[in-house]
């Protein structure tokens, strides 16, 4: 018998819909926790309310502490991790428990975009198949996984592509790396590379900011002087800016402020290309630092990661440049 910690941490998964209202909030306990997996007597659950929040309320914080609570699961004899989630920012937990634990025993994130008690509602169906992949044996060594609407997808690509659609959860230009059907657990793909880091700290001031035409450098000037520890750029295309931004992301280099790039668009991956004022290869001369395949966000939980881990700066460089 196999057994799976379940780790509830809220979020519409554990919602449920006011019928005169049509609101959708929180209830005085979490429905899951009434879940039996009666009729699988191969599985066994060891269930913990680890979070009862909404999504938009998790926190590096929270995740840190489910690191360690992953970490320590890995030494008590369980056979995989399922954790429950808001989808707003699953994709960031996911991700950050990806580069911080990684392969130690497969870790399902899943959630819901129906609450508990709507029509249609996806939140026990998904939870029933993120159980399943953890309990596959071709689960081992994949690094976290997401499980939604019958598709699994890393948690480094995968994001949150529709308000409200159950189908919300897709990998840009990879794709899902496997398949749950009726009867079996399917893989397709797999990451080439793999990169983890230990941390015990979270803390680190990091904001987003994204590219537009015609941007100058005043927002960039006044985070520059607002002692930012790091600042992650979407820019245009393949990885191009507004000329008039140039001087402020220098000045910062300068300042020893590391600047990750990412694209704003949906697919493709970020790289120097063009030499002109702000093009690719001129930022990439003058230190701007490209996170290959990354969005914003999940550049973001990286550059907290790598800052909390006392990195080299040759260390540093390469773990911030995304392997694809």
């Amino acid at each position: 018998m196999k057994r799976i910690l379940v780790l509830h941490t809220g979020g519409t998964i554990a919602m449920a819909e006011d019928s005169q209202t049509g609101e959708v909030s929180t209830e005085q306990s979490n429905p899951l926790l009434n879940f039996s997996n009666m009729n699988d007597t191969e599985t066994e659950l060891i269930v913990e309310d680890f979070l009862y929040v909404p999504s938009p309320h998790i926190t590096p914080e929270h995740m840190l502490a489910l690191k360690e609570r992953v970490a320590k699961a890995a030494t008590e004899n369980f056979a995989g991790v399922v954790i429950t989630h808001g989808t707003d920012t699953l994709e960031e937990t996911a991700y950050f428990l990806d580069i911080t634990v990684g392969d130690l025993l497969p870790i399902v994130v899943t959630g819901a975009m129906r609450s508990s008690n709507e029509i249609g509602t996806d939140g026990l169906y998904n939870f029933l198949t993120a159980i399943r992949v953890a309990c596959d044996d071709q689960s081992q060594g994949k690094g976290v996984l997401v499980v939604m609407n019958d598709e699994i997808h890393t948690a480094r690509y995968v994001t949150k592509t529709h308000t409200t659609n159950v189908a919300t959860f897709r990998t840009p230009t990879f794709g899902p790396v496997g398949l749950v059907t009726k009867h079996k657990v399917s893989f397709y793909q797999q990451l080439l590379t793999s990169h983890t880091l230990d941390i015990a700290n979270v803390s680190a001031r990091i904001p987003i900011v994204k590219a537009y035409a015609g941007m100058d450098s005043e927002i960039l000037d006044l985070l520059a002087d607002s002692q930012i520890d790091g600042l992650v750029i979407e820019a245009l295309g393949a990885g191009n800016l507004p000329p008039k931004t140039v001087p402020a992301i220098e000045a910062m280099i300068a300042k020893n402020i590391p600047v990750i790039l990412v694209s704003r668009c949906f697919n493709g991956v970020a790289e120097g290309v063009y030499g002109y004022e702000g093009g690719g290869i001129q930022l990439e001369k003058k230190g701007v630092i490209f996170c290959n395949g990354l969005n914003s966000q999940k550049a973001r939980i990286k550059l907290l990661v790598a800052l909390n881990a006392n990195l080299t700066k040759a260390e540093f460089n390469d773990f911030m440049i995304e392997k694809v």
